[in-house]
């Protein structure tokens, strides 16, 4: 199917459903009224204190998956008021049998196997994203911000909770400071959205909530409970400020002597982190000589024979504040592209319709993504550029939102790129959906990047446009897809490897739910098309898919995808064909396994040839009590072409972790790349073999999430076909964070 194929398509798709009456959306609903209460409250998980009597109360009276709006299998109660600085939340989590509740000390937004209790907190009701915030039977927090449709990013706020598990049950309390939350402004009383939802994991996961949910709406904050108060309500001065200090000590390879390690100087920084509400809908952040390294290390991802660059999470608290905000459909802000900042200022939030956010970090560093149609190259300049990013949307009535988004990065020897656009989330009914984004791109090499990474000389610029539908019920769906981006188009601040493509896709699946006794609790059956080209007309991509999802007991899920494949490459078509199998079990609240299975063709895109592929990705973690945890995690991939066998690649992952309670643990983990060559075969000129080991010991307390000690150990070594595995540093690391809220 061709791109112009889709086209044809798409509007037939739209045109039938795209004009659904305005009786099917979301009628007015009754509000509840949260009372304001000055009686203190201890968080500890009793639920004694007189104040919880005169709160506002409901149950969680519906399964909501994977049953479809079934009776809750137990009782749950949820309790609400506030005060003049923050919401109160309680639960009563009854249980028939409460040896069976699943709870383990672990560290922070890493609970989700366990019992949990939590709200959703649509504080603008604006029903497009709300705050969760969860809690298990051991106090151990979570918490996101969700975005709808989508997925959210992670968010980590400040505030109290405490749990405990008692002869009927468990209960939950938090207190949750309204200098945390963002919300409206206004003197008078606010109207929020709200949701409480309770994950029961046995034979299978069973996830209450406190209303019914409408599958054939495709707006859940549009359907969600209406909590009316909080009048007068501030977030008081809703200062917080966070000096950090970190110093470091690596010692290298240096010298004639290939195995000692000479010792490096202790080096420390002093930095801050500051971030005012100046309004309650509106945040300043700001830094100076932050401290923007990661203390968790990457998930290993094989690197070889990828044409593409590899995808990385960000996990530093500066740019996940907000993040959400600069989310769009064309991942065009990615700022992990920014390594080594000096400093950052951002604004962020939210004033009626209008959605704002922008930030501007001075980076010491420029890294570089070159795309292109087939592969994609990468440099990392040690030249500095000053990075901007600035962000508006605004909402009209609950079913349209039209954005604008623009970055520039400015650099040394004449660099720059600047990218600016329009993009639109057109909810066109409670079934269909439009999503829209047109942006374009002028940039600048510097002289020895065009000529070292072959890329245009002086300034050029390219465009991108993409359109995506959806059609969902709460039994079958439908989607398709238009893309089209120029050869010229960059996003150096964002993460697009691929340019210089025409892409359309087209789709559709059909859901089952079971009933309790059945052999599965969820089916899906899916099935694509799509279709990849470049500007010239050259074949990039053909894809024919079909996937089985299944979800039953045991917490059981597994999938079954097929494909067909056709795909150019350096002037050449291929046809093979892969088949790709998941299957994960998770049978008791302390311990869950799974494999993965990918086999089938494949190209050998160094050497220009098909050849058959086999990778086994096996793991599994297991908690032993409530404070030991054990994961491991191993990926093994074999290439054979007609020649022989091409390479044998193995990463794997061990970690092990003593949690003493909610807020400290000590962990220690191990990460092995292996990567061998049949240099007979290899028409790359790679090494026959390539190791790297790292390893890394780490003490954490954090009493918040701002307010931090870690103090850890790390080292790296190196082997080849020549030389055994020989350790190149060590560094020995301390940070300490505290957060002065005030």
């Amino acid at each position: 199917m061709t791109a112009r194929q889709v086209a044809l398509i798409l509007p037939m798709l739209i045109v039938p459903t795209a004009f659904t009456a305005q009786s099917e959306l979301p009628q007015p609903r009754t509000r509840e009224q949260i009372p304001s209460l000055e009686a203190p409250v201890q968080i500890d998980g009793a639920l004694d204190e007189i104040a919880w009597k005169q709160a506002w109360s409901t149950e969680l009276p519906v399964e909501v998956s994977p049953g479809e709006n079934t009776p809750a299998p137990v009782r749950t109660e949820v309790l609400l008021f506030h005060d003049d600085g923050a919401l109160y939340v309680a639960f009563r989590a009854f249980d028939p049998d409460p040896s069976a509740i699943r709870a383990h000390l672990a560290d922070r937004d890493d609970a989700w196997s366990d019992d949990w209790v939590g709200v959703v907190l649509d504080t603008f009701h604006d029903q497009r994203r709300d705050y969760l915030l969860l809690v298990n039977p051991l106090g151990v927090q979570m918490d996101n911000i969700e975005t709808w449709p989508g997925e959210g990013t992670t968010w980590d706020g400040i505030w109290e909770s405490a749990a405990a598990i008692h002869s009927w049950g468990w209960a939950a309390e938090m207190r949750i400071p309204f200098s945390t939350l963002r919300f409206q402004r206004t003197d008078g009383p606010q109207v929020w959205g709200f949701d409480a939802v309770r994950g029961y994991p046995r034979n299978t996961t069973a996830q209450m909530g406190a209303f019914p949910r409408d599958r054939n709406n495709n707006c859940y904050l549009c359907q969600a409970i209406e909590i009316e108060g909080f009048a007068g309500v501030s977030p008081g001065r809703n200062l917080e400020i966070v000096p950090t200090m970190v110093a470091t000590r690596t010692d290298a390879l240096a010298g004639d002597n290939a195995k000692v390690l000479a010792e490096g100087d202790i080096e420390s920084e002093l930095g801050i982190t500051a971030r005012w509400g100046f309004t309650p809908n509106l945040t300043l952040s700001g830094t100076v000589q932050p401290d923007f390294s990661q203390v968790e290390a990457d998930a290993l991802q094989l690197e070889v024979n990828q044409p593409f660059a590899l995808f990385f999470p960000e996990k530093r608290p500066f740019f996940m504040e907000g993040a959400d905000f600069f989310d769009t459909s064309l991942d065009v802000v990615y700022t992990r592209m920014l390594r080594d900042p000096a400093w950052g200022a951002k604004i962020t939030g939210k004033e009626g319709v209008h959605t704002v956010g922008t930030y501007v970090v001075e980076d010491e560093v420029t890294n570089l993504i070159f795309p292109g149609s087939q592969y994609s190259d990468a440099t990392s300049l040690e030249l500095g550029n000053l990075a901007s990013v600035a962000r508006y949307k605004v909402d009209i009535d609950d079913r349209f939102t039209f954005g604008v988004l623009g970055t520039s990065r400015e650099g040394e020897d004449g660099y720059f790129n600047r990218v600016a656009g329009l993009d639109a989330d057109l909810r066109l009914s409670p079934r269909d959906r439009l999503l829209l984004q047109a942006v374009g791109s002028r940039t600048r090499y510097p002289e020895a990047v065009v000529e070292g990474f072959d890329q245009p000389e002086g300034s050029f610029e390219g465009a991108a446009y993409n359109a995506e539908y959806y059609h969902e019920t709460r039994s079958w769906l439908l989607w398709s897809a238009l893309r089209d981006i120029d050869d010229g188009f960059r996003a150096d601040l964002g993460f697009m490897p691929q340019v210089d493509q025409r892409f359309g896709e087209v789709g559709a699946g059909l859901l089952w739910t079971g009933s309790p006794g059945d052999w599965y609790s969820r089916t899906e059956l899916l099935w694509k098309v799509n279709h990849s080209e470049d500007h010239q007309g050259d074949l990039l991509l053909d894809e024919y898919v079909v996937k089985f999802n299944y979800e039953g007991p045991l917490q059981s899920h597994a999938f079954l995808r097929p494909r067909h494949v056709r795909e150019g490459w350096a002037g050449e078509e291929y046809e093979y064909d892969e088949i790709y199998a998941h299957l994960c079990l998770h049978p008791n609240g302390s311990s869950q396994a799974w494999l993965e299975v990918i086999t089938g063709g494949r190209l050998d895109y160094a050497g220009s040839r098909e050849g058959e592929r086999l990778q086994l990705h096996p793991g599994f973690w297991y908690r032993l009590g409530r404070h030991l945890r054990l994961d491991l995690d191993y990926t093994a991939e074999q290439m054979e072409v007609d020649a022989g066998w091409l390479y044998d690649a193995r990463i794997g992952q061990l970690g092990v972790a003593w949690q003493f309670d909610a807020r400290t643990f000590v962990r220690a983990i191990l990460q092995h790349v292996d990567y061998e060559f049949n240099t007979a075969v290899d028409l790359a000129g790679r090494e026959p073999e390539y190791q790297h080991l790292f390893s890394q010991l780490l003490f954490s307390y954090k009493l918040n999430p701002q307010t931090v000690l870690f103090v850890g150990y790390s080292d790296n070594a190196i082997g080849d076909a020549t030389t055994d595995l020989t350790r190149q540093d060590r560094t020995l690391f301390v940070k300490v964070g505290y957060a002065f809220v005030l």
